[in-house]
């Protein structure tokens, strides 16, 4: 395992900030106003990075083309969710860093056209950038904000610059 990005504090305190637009409210309301945006911007894949957004989006039937999770919520475990993808990756990611391998699995999986599902041994916070980095513009990244709803990364030239910024600034690791 080679970890290639490490979490500074200075990092931290951005993630802290919603990545793309925030919806606010309870499981019904966000996943009505996420159908909203589905509709309006017709994405051609939706990738989920969390496992109550993955969840939620499933049962909404919002299917992900990828869903990312740790089979944690909070930190604490939960119950896998039923398993509907064509394809599950386990790779091992350890928290506050994005693996080399981590990278490799989630870029291979938006190169395919398949559902693919990537179970983390570790944290898949972080997978997020990856996820902006490696899709295309217009699909939709969506990610949990913890105890206030889901964000939606609308995939631009933009965020990907950002994301590349942001990945700069995380040191390397010595590993």
């Amino acid at each position: 395992m080679t970890v290639v990005y490490t979490l500074t504090e200075e990092m931290r305190a951005k993630f802290k900030e919603p990545f793309g637009t925030l919806i606010e409210g309870s499981f019904d309301e966000t996943m009505n106003k996420m159908k909203s945006m589905i509709e309006r911007f017709e994405p051609s894949r939706i990738i989920s990075v969390g496992d109550v957004v993955s969840l939620n989006l499933h049962e909404y039937g919002l299917n992900p083309q990828l869903s990312i999770i740790d089979n944690k919520s909070l930190r604490t475990q939960i119950m896998p969710e039923k398993n509907i993808a064509e394809k599950t990756v386990h790779i091992v990611n350890p928290q506050g860093t994005i693996t080399k391998e981590a990278e490799a699995v989630v870029k291979e999986a938006l190169q395919k056209h398949e559902h693919v599902h990537i179970v983390v041994e570790g944290e898949e916070d972080l997978l997020v950038l990856i996820a902006v980095l490696y899709a295309s513009e217009g699909d939709f990244v969506v990610y949990g904000q913890p105890r206030v709803g889901i964000v939606v990364v609308k995939v631009s030239g933009e965020k990907k610059g950002q994301v590349e910024r942001w990945l700069n600034a995380m040191k390397p690791s010595k590993s």
